[in-house]
């Protein structure tokens, strides 16, 4: 069987207001797939999950997130400073679901697959969340001298934003690796579900 893959100078700091509460949107999203049995049904999510990678790699589920900022820059005596940084985020889920209603015991272990695969979504969203902290507070009342246009400031903060966003992906594939590692936790989702167990 073959396995399935689950599834962005110097400086000084000014005191700036408190952070608010993050607040972020999850959103579950559904695929359909067909099947009778545990293996029928894994079978379809081989053939209908989402695409993912450069690799255009098919995964049992996928979390993604949209994040926009409400930014305010002001100019003190020639410094630009980022005064306001809020962050908006929507985080996306992708999980199968069947077409047709199933019963009996295929029906609780398709349940009980989907439970656990969420699951290991749900902590990509926990990643997510902590990036988007890390990116708020790395960022607001930041200051670059000598910056009046505040051009300087915005290459520095993708600077930021990159290395954060860097680290959130190698954690997302560290948590992967260990959750699809032989023995791991996926592959005895799908081990109970294709064997009915």
């Amino acid at each position: 069987m073959k396995p399935l893959v689950l599834a962005a100078l110097l400086l000084t700091a000014l005191p700036a207001a408190a952070a608010q509460p993050l607040n972020p949107v999850y959103r579950t999203v559904t695929y359909p797939v067909d099947g009778t049995s545990g293996i029928q049904l894994y079978e379809s999510i081989g053939h209908r999950g989402p695409v993912i990678g450069k690799g255009k790699i098919r995964a049992i589920a996928h979390t993604g997130f949209r994040l926009t900022w409400t930014r305010k820059y002001e100019v003190v005596d020639g410094a630009c400073v980022l005064s306001t940084a809020v962050p908006k985020l929507v985080i996306t889920t992708t999980l199968p679901k069947p077409r047709r209603k199933l019963s009996g015991p295929v029906a609780e272990n398709f349940a009980r697959f989907v439970d656990g695969i969420a699951r290991h979504e749900r902590y990509h969203g926990v990643l997510i969340e902590d990036m988007t902290r890390k990116i708020e507070a790395a960022t607001r009342g930041l200051t670059v001298p000598d910056d009046p246009g505040c051009t300087k400031i915005k290459a520095v903060m993708t600077e930021r934003l990159g290395a954060l966003s860097q680290e959130q992906q190698q954690l997302s594939n560290a948590f992967d690796a260990t959750e699809m590692a032989p023995g791991g936790t996926i592959e005895k989702l799908v081990l109970a579900l294709v064997n009915g167990g």
